[in-house]
């Protein structure tokens, strides 16, 4: 497993481009029959990716990062499929998932188990996970079942929908809240106005985005930006100090997963836009 240790605000002004890469960017998800994981000191999330083809893999808890028996002993995941079809076997029950489902797997899982349908055409799996103080039950959700939010217009480039998967009212968990966000055809900016949020820190994955494409991804504090350029399936870490907003090339999806003290998704602390620097 992966380790990283993020900075403070003032610790960002003075480090390189690729030093700000090598903390905060993870581009090694969506390896074929492989379990990549980083694990954060940022609200100490792991987050990681599945992709059985020749064979089904076992989620399993390492011993030097996480000292715990098993994977999920103190934690909660949640797991969103953005391959092909494929199944997850917790604790001897199979939960289907389509392209687009999530998973919700509760504190005290022992046993956690990925499958696709198909080696030739695999699901492949992203999941996060966080620190959990109390055991709820795991929870398939459907995309079709996802709470679902328009936001933005096409004057602004930013006409979206956001998918709420994993959050209160809907699915029980002790700080995971989970979804994704679609840009439509013509908008390519993602969370702007941009906000901070103190009580919950954030990591997006960006995915659907062609070879020939880019996400310029803005973090920092709204007075002192930074920003990361981002490719297809690769995973950015978002402090709870710091703006998370992006903007393309072209059009292109999220999944974002948030973790901390509270799961309020409309807690947060918008900034001006002519207020950024």
């Amino acid at each position: 497993m992966d380790v990283r240790y993020s900075t403070d605000p003032i610790g960002l002004k003075t480090i390189t481009t690729e030093e700000l890469r090598k903390l905060y960017i993870i581009d090694s998800l969506f390896i074929s029959d492989e379990l990549p994981m980083v694990y954060s000191d940022i609200d100490r999330s792991i987050t990681g990716s599945a992709v059985p083809v020749n064979k089904s893999l076992q989620l399993l808890a390492t011993k030097k990062e996480m000292a715990a028996g098993y994977f999920a002993e103190r934690r909660e995941v949640g797991v969103i499929n953005i391959g092909y079809e494929g199944t997850i076997e917790v604790d001897g029950k199979t939960y289907t998932l389509q392209p687009k489902d999530a998973l919700y797997i509760g504190k005290g899982a022992k046993i956690i188990e990925f499958k696709s349908k198909s080696g030739s055409q695999p699901a492949k799996f992203y999941f996060v996970s966080y620190p959990a103080h109390k055991e709820y039950p795991t929870a398939l959700i459907r995309f079709a079942d996802a709470v679902q939010s328009r936001l933005g217009s096409q004057r602004d480039a930013n006409k979206r929908i956001i998918y709420k998967l994993i959050l209160p009212g809907k699915v029980q968990s002790c700080q995971l809240v989970m979804g994704l966000t679609e840009l439509e055809e013509g908008s390519v900016w993602n969370t702007m106005p941009s906000h901070t949020h103190q009580r919950r820190s954030e990591v997006y994955m960006y995915f659907n985005i062609p070879p020939d494409a880019l996400i310029v991804h803005l973090m920092g504090q709204p007075d002192e930006t930074r920003h990361l350029i981002m490719h297809n399936e690769q995973a950015v870490l978002n402090p709870s100090w710091s703006i998370h907003s992006g903007v393309g090339t072209c059009n292109y999806s999220f999944i974002w997963a948030m973790g901390g003290e509270n799961q309020e998704f409309d807690d947060m602390d918008g900034i001006v836009v002519n207020e950024l620097r």
